[in-house]
Formats: structure tokens, sequence, C-alpha cells
């Protein structure tokens, strides 16, 4: 057999139920660190294992016994917690017979979801956790996204690994009654899994190229669990609206194309329908939410579909509105661009001049709107210093030859 097909193969188990797998683990063995340690030499002993002997018939249950079987060794050359090694002497067993029936083995994600998002666990730790425990996203890429260094976010991570393990938390989804106070930080993952294949439309990353479908998948089975709750539709419309755009951010060659200038005719309007009706419904609980705003903010970019124009005056109220209810630097910022639009690049700079210069330091968003603000304001010195900032911090191929096409046309 071919490497690069067992490869692939391999590429695809990850991408697909590297959540599943490691829930699927955790959830019996009550050790999220030895579950994630005992996976990845099982998708170690499959690179070396499957182009020797073929592709198993079952490729996830071959590797949750090669897991399984990983984490007793681990657990009797340690000799601690034999307790748990009962458990873990069923896992493959269960595997065994999931397969053996041809069915899809059980879905614990919004299981070790809640657990990650126990009071137990430090607040800065519970976001970051959920993407590195079921999307494998690693501390360096996690650490970037929330502007943490990545020894710090990895010392963080496994704290609350250790947490779980000691403290014995319960592998279970809180009762109803528990569930809301949780929810904040699960949804909060769900998007910012969602926002890390959004970064790598490029396709560099092969595991980051199922996050989107993934958080969107993560969310509908949140909205069955919590039908209720206006903010999980208020996620899913967001997704979907940004996803409906997904094939438009390039043209045939691969460029780069910004949100205004992309062909309506590429977005996908199944996706756009279903987002405005989640928005329709969750309106109509009368309590307005931080992603209810985000979604609506996309969904007057959508009607450019229909109008052929931008409202940028309502884009611009609903940012208002955003940074009131939840003044993050990415609110901040999304505001100074549709001051921009809406009114002039004067004013939006003013907005932008007054975000502290230390929160911003390594924020590309920042840069490439500061240079965009500074060419129009024909402060071009200080433009092509922000420029080369904002091509600096950012890591998609595409957008770093957009800005630089952007800089190399500045006037003299």
């Amino acid at each position: 057999m071919e490497d690069s097909d067992a490869r692939r193969v391999i590429e695809m188990a990850a991408r697909d139920s590297y959540g599943r797998l490691i829930a699927f683990l955790a959830a019996r063995s009550h050790d999220v660190g030895a579950a994630e340690d005992a996976l990845a030499d099982a998708f170690a002993s499959a690179l070396e294992s499957w182009p020797r002997n073929g592709i198993p018939d079952k490729p996830e249950a071959w590797l949750l016994t090669v897991a399984r079987n990983r984490m007793t060794d681990a657990r009797r050359h340690a000799r601690v917690r034999t307790e748990a090694l009962p458990a873990l002497l069923m896992i493959a067993d269960e595997a065994h017979a999931v397969a053996d029936a041809n069915i899809s083995f059980p879905d614990e994600r919004l299981k070790l979801l809640f657990i990650s998002a126990h009071p137990a666990i430090e607040p800065t730790a519970r976001t970051p956790l959920m993407l590195q425990i079921l999307l494998g996203l690693d501390a360096a890429r996690i650490g970037s996204a929330f502007l943490i260094q990545p020894a710090a976010m990895g010392q963080r991570l496994a704290r609350a690994k250790r947490k779980i393990r000691d403290a014995g938390i319960a592998f279970e989804v809180p009762m109803a009654r528990d569930l809301p106070a949780r929810l904040e930080a699960v949804l909060e993952a769900i998007y910012a899994a969602y926002g890390s294949s959004w970064d790598d439309v490029a396709g560099a990353d092969p595991r980051r190229k199922g996050l989107a479908l993934e958080a969107i998948d993560l969310c509908r089975m949140l909205l069955r669990l919590m039908p209720d709750e206006a903010e999980i539709r208020g996620l899913l419309a967001l997704m979907l609206h940004c996803e409906s755009r997904r094939e438009a951010r390039r043209n045939s060659t691969g460029a780069y194309v910004p949100l205004s200038e992309q062909d309506t005719e590429h977005w996908a309007k199944p996706m756009i329908s279903e987002a405005e009706q989640l928005l329709k419904v969750a309106a109509q609980s009368g309590c307005v939410g931080r992603f209810q705003l985000e979604a609506a903010i996309q969904s007057v970019h959508a009607q450019r579909a229909i109008t052929g124009h931008t409202n940028w005056e309502a884009i611009a109220l609903l940012h208002e509105g955003l940074v009131v209810h939840t003044p993050t630097i990415g609110a901040l910022v999304g505001r100074a661009a549709a001051l921009a639009e809406a009114r002039s690049a004067a004013a939006s700079w003013a907005q932008l001049e007054a975000i502290p210069a230390e929160a911003v330091r390594n924020y590309q968003p920042y840069w490439a709107l500061a240079a965009h603000l500074l060419a129009r304001l024909r402060r071009l010195g200080e433009a092509r210093i922000a420029y080369g900032r904002a091509i600096g911090l950012c890591e998609d191929p595409a957008m770093r030859d957009f800005l630089a096409q952007r800089l190399r046309t500045l006037p003299d």
C-alpha cells in the first residue's frame, strides 16, 4: 500500500474523529492527559503499521484499541490509580462491539465540553482546554489566539487536566439547572474552533480542514440539548453566515477576496436561509446576546446578495451594541472598521487610537485596519509601517499577498 494512501486515511481520522476518540477514552478513564498521550501513540503506531499491513476495516476501533492498550500499560507500570484499570480494560471490548454492530461509537464530546467548563476549572483555562482536548490544537496555536505565550498556556492547560483527574470531576453532562452557568464557556470554545478553521482557508493544515464542520456539528448537538437558549441559535446563525461565504473568499487563482468585493453568486444561499431562520427564532426570546449581535451584523452583509449594496449605518449601529455588550478587542476593532465605511476614516481612526497599544501589539486585524485607514488619511509613512506589521503577523499566505499588494500600490 502507498504510504500516501495510509497517511490520507490517518489524516481523515484525525480530522473527523479526534474529538470523539478523545472524549470516548477520557469519559471512561477519567484522565484527559492520559487519553491524549495514548491517542497520540495510537496515531504514531498507525503511521508505522497501516502502510505495511494495510488500512483496517474499522480505523476508529483500531485506534481506540491501541490507545486503550497504551493507557493500560502506562497504568500498570506506574502502579497508581489501579481502580481505573477495569474501566480501561473494557474500552477495547466496547470498541470492537461497536465495530461489529456497524454503528458509530458513542459521541461523548458534549460531555467533555461541559466537564471542561466545570466551576473547579479556573475560568481562563476553560475555553483553551476545550480547544485542546476536543480539537487537538496545540498550546502555541491556542496561546496565539488568546494572546498568551505558549509556555504559559501549556502550564495553564496542564493544571486544568490535573484538576479534572485529581478532583474526581464526574464525566457526565451536568443536570439541567447547572447547564446555563457553563454554557458561555462552551459557546466560546465552539466559536474559537470555528475561527481556527476560518484562519486556514488555504488548507495548509489538514487537521484544521474539518474544524468548521465540527464546530457547526457541536453547536447543533448543543441546540438539541438546550433548545430554548437563544445564544446557541445566535452562534449557529453566525457560523452559517460566515461558512456560506467560504468559497467566495478566494478567486480562481487562489487570491484573497475581501468581503466587500466577493461575488454574492458564490455564497451558499441555503446556509444563509437557515441562518436567517435561526436569528428570527432567537429574536423571539427577547434576550439579546453577543452571538446574536454578531450574527445580525453578518445578516446585514448577507443582504447585499439581494439589494446590491451594504447598509453600513446598520452595521455600525449593531457594532455599537456589541461593544456595549462585549467590549473585546475584536469588537472594538470591528466597530472602528464599520465606522470607516459609515462615516469617515478620521472618525474610525479616532476610535482605533483609543484602544490601548499593549492590547493590540500582536493583534493582526488591528494593524490591517490601521494600515487601510492611514492610507486613506494620506499618512503614507505610517501606513507603510502598519502594513509591514500586519503582514508580519499574518499566517495566511493569500492574505499576506493581498496586504503586500496594497502596500505596493501606496503612492510614493
